[in-house]
């Protein structure tokens, strides 16, 4: 009855022709009492704001506002933006029939106002070619804020929990898809991170949910790692964020770690909370993350940050996925290590999830971005076609190197 009655209201809301940044929209506010509704009930939606339309060949284009729940399982919100494909708008959509694709967008963020939602109105977007490619193939694509309010880049749990009940939502909002439809989640990097959550996460938090399938690239199996990787180069930019939305679910840590910072390095590594990815790895390139602390990185896994790391940052300890998972890396990875993939693989296939896993000797994180984007598609669509049952599915795991 909570949700029902405010998407009757929310159904009537249309968006404005100039987006609003979500810290200043009052479109983005969870309603009076929201902790009282179930997670992936509908709160709001709306038409969204601008011309998205045009921008990425969609017939129609809607922002849903959701109950979600954080990292310390506490009531929150997120946002997610569904693309119809090209097409009437106004047709109905073939419920038994019409993919249903949750893409995570690598928004790799602590700032609010980088979030897919209101970040996709830019002119220019990093990473966003797989979008329009999904819509062309008919499928139905849901683009979600899975970092939540508070931009929380690389906190696991709060992120898998924000994808899996924006496919709820989606399910729920009545604009075309439910949960006849075949369901999949994609998203590579800072996106696959999201997805592997999901996927860990789905048996106890939404084990009701029938997904079809999940598509991780390169995911950050281990955040240290990726930590290490890139500090001192040209993406140490990604620390900062990534350190910021780790602690915005815990406030202690979060008091710890400003608390550590040099009073004349504070004000910049702040800065991060209000940048986006590109701005960030301006801002760091090259960098040593550890002098802004007074301690050095020694300060970012001291005894105050345990829990955070240990509860948010390793892949592989909250669950097993049950529904076929199709992962892919460049073995020459220079951000994500591919052995801590691979050992997530093997640990997953040794208690029987169906897994297939695609290492790609050519080029790096970057390039695998585009080079690993075809296999995911051929896959998503075995996948969404029932194919994928006759061709992979007897044979559990499978890895190939090429």
């Amino acid at each position: 009855m909570f949700a029902a009655a405010l998407l009757f209201f929310a159904g009537l809301s249309a968006g404005g022709s100039t987006p609003i940044p979500p810290s200043k929209d009052p479109w983005y506010a969870a309603p009076m009492r929201f902790e009282s509704a179930s997670p992936g009930d509908v709160f709001k939606v709306r038409r969204a704001p601008g011309n998205l339309t045009a921008m990425y060949n969609s017939s129609a284009v809607y922002n849903i506002l959701f109950r979600t729940t954080d990292s310390l399982y506490q009531p929150s919100w997120a946002v997610t933006t569904l693309y119809l494909p090209p097409g009437d708008p106004s047709r109905p959509a073939p419920h038994s029939a019409a993919p249903f694709l949750t893409w995570l967008h690598p928004y790799d963020s602590n700032y609010i106002d980088a979030s897919p939602s209101f970040l996709f109105h830019q002119p220019t977007v990093p990473f966003v070619q797989d979008l329009p490619a999904a819509l062309a193939r008919g499928w139905w694509v849901s683009v979600p804020d899975y970092e939540g309010p508070k931009a929380s880049f690389t906190a696991g749990v709060t992120s898998g929990h924000a994808v899996l009940d924006s496919v709820r939502a989606v399910q729920a909002a009545g604009l075309g898809i439910n949960k006849r439809n075949p369901a999949a989640l994609w998203g590579y990097s800072g996106g696959g991170l999201a997805a592997e959550w999901a996927a860990e996460l789905h048996a106890g938090y939404a084990p009701e949910l029938n997904l079809a399938g999940v598509a991780i690239g390169s995911p950050v199996v281990n955040v240290s790692n990726v930590l290490y990787n890139v500090n001192r180069k040209p993406l140490a930019g990604l620390i900062p964020p990534s350190l910021l939305g780790l602690t915005s679910q815990y406030p202690d840590a979060e008091k710890y770690l400003v608390s550590r910072l040099k009073p004349e390095t504070k004000a910049a590594f702040l800065a991060a909370r209000t940048q986006s990815w590109t701005e960030s790895i301006q801002a760091f390139s090259g960098q040593d993350i550890g002098a802004y602390f007074v301690g050095g990185l020694a300060d970012v896994f001291a005894p105050e940050m345990r829990l955070v790391w240990g509860r948010e940052t390793y892949m592989g300890h909250h669950g097993v996925p049950w529904m076929p998972v199709y992962v892919y890396q460049a073995v020459h990875d220079e951000i994500a290590t591919i052995d801590y993939t691979a050992a997530l693989v093997e640990n997953f296939c040794r208690v029987g999830s169906n897994v297939v896993f695609q290492k790609n000797t050519a080029g790096g994180h970057l390039e695998e971005l585009a080079a690993g984007a075809p296999g995911a598609v051929r896959w998503l669509t075995s996948i969404f076609d029932g194919t994928y049952e006759q061709k992979y599915l007897s044979i559990g795991c499978s890895i190939f190197e090429t």
